[in-house]
C-alpha cells in the first residue's frame, strides 16, 4: 500500500481506516499517479488529514498538485480556511505548505510517536482559501 510506503512517522494506516473515511460524506481523496490526498471538509473548514506520495516520486511536484487540487475542491465544498498538521521534523513538507500559503498556527508538541518510541512535534498549518475574505474575519 502506497500509505505504508510513504510513513513511518506518523504510522501508516490501514485498509480499514481508509475504508472508513471513505464511508463518511464530509470526506474526499485527490489522486495523481505516484500519489493521493485525503481530506475533509465541513462547517466551512478543510483538513488534510494525510498525504502520501511514493519515495521514488518525489521531488517531482506531486504533491504540490494534491495540495493545489484539494484547495479547490475544499473551496468548491463551501470552506473558507484549510488546516492541516506535519511533523516539525519534515522540512520539505513545511518548505512546500509554506510555498502554497499556508502559515503555521500553532504546535502541538510529542503529538507523533516514532517506531523507536521517540516524539516528534506537530506542526498545525492553516491558510484562507480564495475567496474567503480576510484572515482577520475570523
Amino acid at each position: 500500500m502506497l500509505h505504508a510506503q510513504a510513513f513511518t512517522t506518523p504510522r501508516p494506516w490501514s485498509a480499514a481506516e481508509f475504508a472508513a473515511l471513505k464511508a463518511r460524506p464530509e470526506c474526499f481523496v485527490v489522486t495523481a499517479p505516484g500519489g493521493f490526498l485525503v481530506a475533509s471538509a465541513v462547517a466551512g473548514e478543510a483538513e488534510v488529514l494525510t498525504l502520501a506520495v511514493a519515495p521514488d516520486a518525489r521531488r517531482q511536484g506531486i504533491a504540490r498538485g494534491l495540495v493545489a487540487g484539494f484547495l479547490a475542491v475544499a473551496a468548491a465544498r463551501g470552506a473558507q480556511v484549510a488546516f492541516l498538521e506535519v511533523a516539525a521534523d519534515n522540512a520539505a513538507a513545511l518548505a512546500l505548505y509554506q510555498a502554497l500559503g499556508f502559515a503555521v498556527a500553532g504546535r502541538r508538541k510529542g503529538y507523533y510517536l516514532t517506531p523507536e518510541g521517540t516524539r516528534i512535534d506537530a506542526v498545525v498549518m492553516t491558510r484562507r482559501l480564495a475567496g474567503a475574505g480576510r484572515a482577520s474575519d475570523f
